[in-house]
């Protein structure tokens, strides 16, 4: 089954056309300029990180972005194709729980106001590679969904649907 879903998905990618590839990267990029930029994996003088990255910030912070392109990208809809219209929930908690996953536990806000600065230290930083990982598992299942959906079951143009 899962297998299936995997196989599908693969299928719908290579359904994908330039315009999907365009928003895909372009997402990616935008969301990875988001996120590095506020949580300070791009230094910039905007925003201030008290605890430096962990070595496992970038690959999740990489992957996160990829993921949440290729999502975005999975609800452009063709020229020929009427609009979709699914649910992102899974893939929403999985962009805000990646989000939380790389950022400095301390200057979180939340995390902070909830736990103080010992706190977040102590409860919110080990917590972090866990909220990484079932964000790239949110996300993945999120893509698999998405791709799955546009192969097995093409919405149908308006053209084709009509039967004379």
């Amino acid at each position: 089954m899962i297998v299936d879903a995997v196989r599908d998905a693969c299928r719908g990618l290579l359904l994908w056309d330039r315009r999907r590839i365009a928003v895909a990267v372009a997402a990616a990029a935008g969301s990875a300029v988001v996120i590095g930029v506020a949580t300070v994996l791009i230094p910039n003088s905007l925003f201030a990180r008290d605890i430096p990255p962990v070595w496992w910030d970038y690959p999740v912070w990489i992957l996160t972005a990829v993921l949440i392109g290729m999502l975005i990208a999975s609800y452009v809809r063709g020229p020929d194709v009427e609009a979709e219209r699914r649910s992102g929930v899974l893939g929403g908690a999985g962009g805000i729980l990646g989000w939380f996953a790389v950022g400095c536990p301390v200057c979180n806000k939340i995390a902070l106001l909830a736990l103080g600065y010992t706190g977040a230290l102590t409860y919110f930083a080990p917590l972090q590679p866990i909220l990484a990982a079932l964000s790239i598992v949110l996300l993945v299942v999120a893509v698999i969904i998405r791709l799955k959906g546009q192969y097995a079951c093409p919405v149908p143009s308006s053209e084709r649907s009509v039967r004379s």
